[in-house]
């Protein structure tokens, strides 16, 4: 069956966490939340923030994530640049099979609040929250700074990227 459209899940609705006690829960597709040199101070930090509160499903996290960090080691080398996530999909998303084909109408009526079966993940995310930190070497801002831009491209609210340390050094 298709994944339903992600505009389904956008809005904050009530929070639902609480993995514990629900069971066959799909796990998260984030594999990493820290790539790069964990373990250097870059003199510049450059941060991916939402504009506007919604959910982000668990897919579109790692999307953005693969592209940015892709990006990022083609360009930079895997020692040059620290790139975190800085969301985590807690919230459970539900979704209500819908019956199709020859009888449909009939097997899907009274089924109007639905509680729905587990289907994924998704991170709540505020207005004006940080989502990616990209730290790196001055010389390397307009890289670091595209690959925030790709990386928004794959997230369903609009972003803003911002400098959070280092900006007298940037030379624009």
């Amino acid at each position: 069956m298709p994944r339903k459209p992600a505009k389904m899940y956008r809005r904050l609705e009530r929070v639902y966490t609480r993995k514990e006690y629900m069971g066959g829960i799909p796990g998260s597709r984030v594999i990493h939340y820290d790539m790069g040199d964990l373990k250097a101070d870059f003199p510049v930090s450059v941060s991916l923030v939402a504009k506007e509160g919604c959910q982000i499903r668990h897919t579109a996290l790692e999307a953005a994530r693969v592209t940015a960090n892709r990006y990022l080691s083609n360009e930079l080398g895997k020692v040059n640049y620290h790139l975190k996530l800085r969301v985590y999909p807690h919230q459970v998303l539900r979704e209500n099979k819908q019956a199709t084909g020859a009888g449909a109408d009939r097997v899907s009526e009274g089924m109007r609040r639905a509680f729905g079966k587990a289907v994924g993940t998704a991170a709540r995310v505020q207005k004006g929250q940080k989502v990616f930190t990209v730290s790196g070497a001055p010389q390397n801002f307009f890289k670091i700074k595209e690959a925030m831009r790709k990386a928004s491209h794959k997230l369903p609210t609009p972003c803003t990227i911002v400098i959070d340390k280092g900006d007298e050094l940037v030379k624009f």
